[in-house]
């Protein structure tokens, strides 16, 4: 504040009346911020996270590298399990084209059929074991995944 934003200047006028300056406009805030309740959650939900990581960082630094390592060597499995599996779809397919090709059957039928069939797998039309291919923990398991492949194959 400036020496002429804190004075008064009166007028000569003896009868005048002192006019208190204007008081400043007070920034409005519609946000209040978070209520004391919001806050003691939070501090709570932070203060987990704060000992779940101070947990980690209390253990010798061999111990949190092997369970990095056991993490690394899962994800080296799954990668494998799905280079597999990818390896086995192709192959299935190239079958199916040629065995297509040779019934006179084209490419986009086979392709109508498969959709058809994991559609019908997927409603839970279809829980035949193929012969014993499929085993029942196979069917189990993609009856837990069920709304998720949904996605796939819409």
């Amino acid at each position: 504040m400036s020496l002429t934003d804190q004075l008064q200047i009166v007028p000569a006028n003896a009868e005048a009346g002192f006019i208190p300056p204007p008081e400043a406009p007070k920034p409005k805030t519609d946000d209040a911020g978070p209520t004391l309740e919001e806050a003691i959650a939070r501090n709570e939900a932070l203060t987990e996270k704060i000992d779940a990581l101070d947990a980690i960082l209390a253990k010798p630094l061999h111990e949190i590298l092997a369970d990095r390592e056991k993490a690394e060597e899962a994800a080296l499995a799954w990668d494998r399990f799905g280079a597999m599996w990818m390896l086995s779809q192709r192959a299935m397919r190239r079958v199916a084209f040629d065995l297509a090709a040779q019934l006179g059957v084209s490419e986009q039928e086979v392709v109508a059929r498969a959709m058809a069939n994991a559609n019908a797998v997927l409603n839970g039309a279809d829980e035949v074991d193929l012969g014993g291919s499929v085993a029942p923990a196979q069917l189990q398991h993609i009856a837990r995944h069920r709304n998720f492949l949904r996605k796939q194959f819409k």
